[in-house]
Parts: C-alpha cells; sequence; structure tokens
C-alpha cells in the first residue's frame, strides 16, 4: 500500500493524477496526500469525499517555505509513523511574452523561478525524511519538452520564454538529487506529460487531460531504481512524429 502526494492538485494535471490513483485498489494504493495552495476546489472536495479513509487534504502553497515544512509534519502525523512513498511535483506556473525573451521581466523570472524550480525544492528537502523512511523512495518532477536545450529550436515560436528557462532549472535540479541520492536507493524522474488542454496548456493544446495522466501514471507506476535521473516522455500512439514527439523515450536535456 503506497502512499503519494500530488501539488497542485486543485485542477488539471494533478486533479486528474489524483483521481486515477484512488481509482487503484487499496492495495496498491494505500493513501493520497492531494496538497493545494487554497481551499479545496468543488471536484477535489468532490473527489475527496468518495474516499476519506485514503485521500487526505493538506493545504501549501509550494512558494511559502513555511508552509511547505508545516505541509510536512501534518503528512508525518497521518501517515503515522510510516514513510512518504512518492512526492510528485506537479504545482506549477508560467508566464507569457509575446515580445521574446528580452521582454520577460525580472519580477516575471523571480516568480516562475520561486513557482517552478524553489518549489520543488522546498518539497523534498521538506519531505526528504519521510521518503527516506518510505519503501518506494520516488521524486516525480513534473517537467515540459519545451525546457530541453538540445529541443529548444523547434519549440522557439513558443512565447513563454521564463517558463521554458525554469524548467531547464528543475531538469539541472533533478539531475542533482540523482547523483547524491542515488545510492541511498531513490529515483528522481522528470517526466513530461505532453501538452495537455488544462488551464495552463489551454484548449490548442494536443490531448485531454486523461490522456496524459494515465500515461504519466504509467510512468510512475514502473518506474524504478534503474531510471533514476531520467527525463521521459509520455507514448502516443500516432503521435510519434508530432512536434512533441510522444514516442515514451527519453528526451534529450
Amino acid at each position: 500500500m503506497a502512499s503519494y502526494l500530488v501539488t497542485g492538485a486543485s485542477r488539471g494535471i494533478g486533479l486528474e493524477l489524483t483521481k486515477q490513483l484512488l481509482q487503484l485498489p487499496a492495495s496498491q494504493v494505500g493513501k493520497v496526500f492531494a496538497l493545494t495552495r487554497n481551499e479545496l476546489s468543488a471536484p477535489l472536495r468532490d473527489l475527496l469525499n468518495k474516499t476519506p479513509d485514503r485521500a487526505f487534504h493538506i493545504t501549501a502553497s509550494v512558494d511559502d517555505s513555511d508552509g511547505v515544512q508545516r505541509a510536512a509534519r501534518d503528512v508525518e502525523a497521518k501517515l503515522e509513523s510510516q514513510g512518504l512513498d512518492v512526492l510528485i511535483n506537479n504545482a506549477g506556473t508560467q508566464s507569457i511574452s509575446p515580445g521574446g525573451t528580452k521582454t520577460a521581466t525580472p519580477e516575471q523570472l523571480v516568480h516562475v523561478f520561486d513557482v517552478n524550480v524553489v518549489g520543488p525544492q522546498r518539497m523534498i528537502s521538506a519531505f526528504l525524511p519521510l521518503l527516506h523512511a518510505g519503501r518506494q523512495k520516488k521524486v516525480i518532477n513534473i517537467s515540459s519538452s519545451v525546457g530541453s536545450i538540445a529541443w529548444a529550436e523547434k519549440f522557439k515560436a513558443v512565447p513563454a520564454p521564463a517558463y521554458k528557462i525554469s524548467k531547464a532549472g528543475l531538469h539541472m535540479l533533478t539531475t542533482q538529487y540523482a547523483m547524491e541520492y542515488a545510492q541511498a536507493g531513490f529515483t528522481f524522474l522528470c517526466v513530461s506529460p505532453g501538452w495537455l488542454k488544462t488551464e495552463l496548456g489551454g484548449e490548442g493544446a494536443d490531448f485531454d487531460v486523461e490522456v496524459g495522466v494515465t500515461e504519466l501514471k504509467r510512468i510512475i507506476l514502473e518506474s524504478s531504481k534503474e531510471k533514476n535521473g531520467k527525463f521521459l516522455n509520455i507514448h502516443v500512439p500516432g503521435y510519434e512524429k508530432a512536434l512533441g514527439q510522444y514516442d515514451g523515450g527519453e528526451v534529450p536535456w
């Protein structure tokens, strides 16, 4: 019975992932902690009410260090002397700069970095003791292929330089942890869930959120220590040659 914590669980990818995890048998997924920065959204409240013995709401914003520390204490209490198996850093933000990188203001860069890079750092450092005590010891950082430096040219038209830069930074953060904690049995992964029709992704995205999250869930469940330090893509048959190259392989850094 593995335990999971999902940040950014009030909507989009985080909400759907929480839902799909709770659809798995209790023998596979024992507890799911849904972390949101505000009070419960109506869809998340409905979901948690259906499984009150397995699903728990935790309030914290990933850009608030004290709040994240309190969240770690709350989760520890609810785990009842057991460890946390899987931390999924999904919460994120982006800003649009149609005029190019030169128009991305310092304030935009600082804010996006604080949520997309420092936020996962806050979560990982606060929850490392619980992850050490867990059996699976997995940390999944939700990223994007637009943060790939090797693929920068083909995503040149995406007008979100601060977002791209922050995801490249998240990749290095993941790599650092993967190297430092490999001997302790950890698995640190970056996963691109694809361009999905969420509030952040917009209606013009490639897939409905259920499609990307189903693949994301598969990657999380199948991941092992042999995948430590990888940047993985989802696989959607028929879309292997699409711009996002959804072939289930590794995304180049």
